[in-house]
């Protein structure tokens, strides 16, 4: 068995002194799965991975992977390999020599790392490297190795750490492509940190999406869920400002009217906008903030719009296949996608379509109402 267990997790690097890095984790892994976790820096992400690794102790809480507890076991044991951010290859030895190290340090004789090494070398398409310096390498080549090195342990989880952070935008594209891949082929368990929710949402069969811990509460774990449930039902603010690209845009403004399946909302700067959301846990005059994903705003002419936001053009970006046009609402940024070409002169009035079944709505604590319909382009 290769799940992984996670009960009360709390990690503090100075017990007594200093605010918990990690607190009230929970998470059952699944054997197989391709975990992502992911949070701006300072989350506790890393620490997290190193927790379950046994490079860093827990401080309190229960670890299991593969149903034995694994708090006291040393990392050697435990079963997991452990993928770096930087390659941490020997510089003096060959690709070969690299990932059969430490099958050389268990005292494993020289067939059987061959055995392990040149099937997986064959895998990662290093075969044709097996005899040169890292130093020969790109650094997908040696990322590669420093996977291999991994495979070659046959661990029953595999940890990795930020792998792809030191690779350019086009090599980072193409390993992740290997990885998922390597994933499908293996079926082995895996957990990935990463600061790229690019990567997570391509990549992970669910997200941990972690924040860093704010004082008082029970936790930083703040929401687990497949890609598209995180995209489309976000738990609360954060999650829903930190998953997706770009950025959701937040306006704030107040409850103005509740009815059974929509509200209307009344922006800060006076526009009323209608929202398909359930807020009859609050009332009139309540504070909220409406969030809207710039992919899902439309323009004034789409049967779609419900209602109207204006904004003051700031600058516009035309990439060719799509526009984006960034204004301010108020004093608010705020970003929208647009038909490739539209014409938006610095610092005009643009008028912006809002449907009502796009718009997401939180309470003045962050939490998020829940929406009576998802929204569905229909271009």
């Amino acid at each position: 068995m290769s799940n992984v267990l996670l009960k009360n997790v709390v990690k503090n690097y100075n017990p007594g002194k200093a605010r918990d890095v990690l607190r009230g984790i929970n998470l059952d892994i699944k054997e197989g799965e391709f975990v992502v976790f992911v949070g701006p820096s300072g989350c506790g992400k890393s620490t997290l991975l190193r927790t379950i690794a046994g490079l860093d102790d827990i401080t309190d809480g229960e670890l299991y992977i593969g149903d034995a507890f694994m708090n006291d076991v040393p990392p050697v044991d435990r079963g997991v390999g452990m993928v770096f951010q930087s390659y941490a290859l020997y510089p003096h030895m060959d690709v070969r020599a690299n990932m059969g190290f430490g099958l050389k340090l268990k005292k494993m004789d020289k067939a059987e790392i061959a055995k392990r090494v040149d099937p997986t070398a064959e895998l990662l398409g290093l075969t044709k490297f097996l005899d040169r310096k890292p130093k020969a390498l790109s650094g997908g080549q040696r990322q590669r190795v420093a996977i291999g090195r991994c495979l070659v342990q046959q661990p029953r989880v595999f940890l990795l750490d930020e792998p792809l952070s030191n690779l350019d935008a086009s090599l980072r594209v193409k390993m992740r492509m290997e990885i998922a891949k390597l994933h499908e082929r293996l079926g082995a368990t895996m957990i990935y940190v990463t600061h790229d929710q690019v990567e997570a949402m391509t990549l992970a069969d669910r997200i941990v999406v972690l924040s860093p811990l704010a004082s008082g509460a029970a936790t930083n774990l703040e929401q687990v869920g497949a890609p598209l449930e995180l995209y489309r039902t976000p738990v609360n603010r954060f999650v829903a400002g930190f998953i997706g690209s770009p950025k959701m845009n937040f306006l704030t403004g107040m409850l103005d009217e509740i009815g059974a399946e929509s509200c209307i909302v009344k922006l800060d700067t006076g526009s009323l906008v209608k929202v398909s959301a359930d807020a009859s846990s609050g009332k009139p005059g309540d504070q909220v903030e409406l969030g809207l994903r710039p992919e899902h705003t439309v323009l004034l002419d789409h049967p779609q719009a419900d209602s109207i936001i204006t904004g003051t053009v700031k600058l516009a970006e035309h990439l060719g296949s799509e526009s984006f046009i960034h204004l301010e609402v108020g004093c608010a940024p705020f970003t929208v996608r647009v038909r490739p070409g539209t014409p938006a002169k610095a610092d005009s009035q643009f008028d912006i379509g809002v449907p009502a079944d796009a718009c997401y709505l939180f309470d003045a604590d962050g939490k998020a109402f829940k929406r009576t319909e998802i929204f569905v382009r229909k271009d």
